[in-house]
């Protein structure tokens, strides 16, 4: 059965998320709050961990898995990024956006998509989420948490244990999320294109 971390929204108790840390090292996969809806996530060297996320969402190595940064430097060891996209990213991050781009060999190719090299990139603004990248001291691989045949996000941590207690290891609960997943914006061209209009409002990043 999944082990569930109640940790306070505002002031995450390290001690529960160090052990939430040590069980993503060896192998967990993890449902971790966001500031739009919960996540699944898992440790972005551990294949095995990896094929687990995409076999409970039913997705191929097609759709672009996202990761979850602490902030802009941590992007740059993992995406390229040039000067017109950093200061969109500045504008948008922390926030509920998810950029795609370019790849640096910093992630390993199974998790890139397989004919555009790209990957999914955020910085939430989540003070669970965020303690816990802190504690880990790396990014996390992550997808929006919505189950195959459902229309929206799981958003509450009871619920996701419920229906995933054999599926996953572990939910950190920093209580009920959002349902609407994050706008996702490909900044893989010569201009941004928003490929899914989500929580994060267009205007705020001039793309309206």
């Amino acid at each position: 059965m999944a082990q569930l971390f109640a940790v306070h929204p505002d002031n995450p108790q390290v001690r529960l998320l160090r052990q939430a840390a040590r069980l993503i090292d060896h192998g967990a996969v993890a449902a971790v709050p966001t500031d739009s809806c919960y996540a699944l996530a898992c440790h972005l060297d551990d294949k095995a961990a990896v094929d687990r996320v995409r076999r409970i969402r039913r997705v191929d190595e097609r759709h672009n898995l996202t990761l979850l940064c602490r902030d802009l430097t941590e992007i740059a060891t993992y995406a390229r990024v040039d000067n017109t996209q950093y200061r969109l990213l500045k504008q948008a991050t922390p926030g509920p956006y998810t950029f795609i781009l370019e790849a640096t060999r910093e992630v390993p190719r199974r998790l890139s998509h397989p004919s555009r090299k790209t990957i999914g990139i955020r910085v939430p603004d989540n003070k669970v989420v965020l303690a816990l990248l802190d504690v880990l001291g790396q990014a996390l691989i992550s997808t929006t948490l919505i189950l195959p045949g459902d229309e929206i996000p799981l958003s509450d941590p009871y619920d996701i244990r419920a229906r995933l207690q054999h599926d996953i290891d572990l939910i950190v609960d920093g209580g009920p999320s959002g349902i609407e997943p994050t706008t996702v914006i490909d900044l893989t061209g010569k201009e941004a294109v928003v490929v899914r209009q989500g929580r994060g409002s267009l205007a705020a990043v001039g793309l309206d």
